[in-house]
């Protein structure tokens, strides 16, 4: 799976949704960045994983001593490094690595950040200083479920257990103090069809899902589009087409 990502990843080659036309209902008022405001100090040194185009960290991180941004795809890096020039005061680095095999002394980091991306909860708890901080924000396996059920797959579609409830798990079981786990509902309201299927081809949510081109797989793409215009129709609202949102907050202390 992670080497189909990396494919995908490289070919879109940005994390930038500001073109897709979306508004955003959310039942909890739990925030990743001002989770991060809240433990971050001026001389702060944070690692961000799986930063994507670098597009968040640059608009939304705190100002602090450094910031290291990294992802696995170096299309992404490319990207980071270009959508940089436009924030030269800010004190970061984007830097190409493998969330799994991270290339980083032990004990170095204050706080270490992850937003929609694997981890590896050993590695990131052995990287962490005395007293540091883990932050997360995750997609969780019921994210999308009435989609994902339409279709019949989807990231984290045949698990067994959560997302949330693993990432939680293997936290714990890496040796960190106190966790805290929030779920996050939200409600999506996309603006037009076209606005919902960039999403689903900019992101994970459904597995191997292609642009519906008639003339490419014409029989499998004819039926994802029916399934597609099916969710459209039985979603639309007044305020858009809903797509529910189920996410989890996890705040780790080493």
């Amino acid at each position: 799976m992670q080497e189909l990502e990396y494919a995908k990843y490289e070919e879109i080659g940005n994390w930038d949704f500001s073109d897709i036309k979306y508004t955003v209902e959310q039942d909890s008022d739990w925030d990743f960045y001002k989770e991060i405001y809240k433990y971050s100090k001026p001389n702060s040194l944070i690692l961000d994983l799986g930063t994507g185009g670098g597009e968040k960290a640059l608009l939304k991180m705190p100002d602090v001593g450094m910031i290291i941004a990294t992802d696995f795809s170096p299309k992404m890096i490319e990207t980071a490094n270009i959508n940089k020039k436009k924030y030269p005061n800010k004190n970061i680095k984007f830097v190409t690595m493998d969330n799994l095999n991270m290339k980083f002394p032990n004990n170095l980091f204050d706080i270490i950040t992850a937003r929609h991306t694997i981890i590896d909860a050993n590695q990131i708890f052995n990287c962490l200083s005395d007293k540091g901080i883990l932050i997360i924000e995750g997609v969780d396996k019921y994210d999308c479920w009435e989609l994902k059920e339409l279709f019949n797959r989807g990231q984290a579609f045949n698990d067994k257990i959560s997302i949330s409830q693993k990432d939680y798990n293997d936290i714990k079981n890496a040796g960190f103090s106190e966790i805290n786990m929030q779920e996050i509902i939200q409600y999506e309201y996309y603006e037009t069809e076209d606005d919902l299927l960039a999403l689903l081809l900019k992101t994970p949510i459904l597995d191997d899902f292609s642009e519906l081109n008639p003339f490419d797989n014409i029989h499998k793409n004819q039926f994802e589009k029916d399934l597609f215009n099916n969710y459209v129709s039985e979603h639309t609202t007044d305020k858009g087409i809903e797509l529910k949102r189920v996410l989890y907050g996890i705040v780790a202390k080493k």
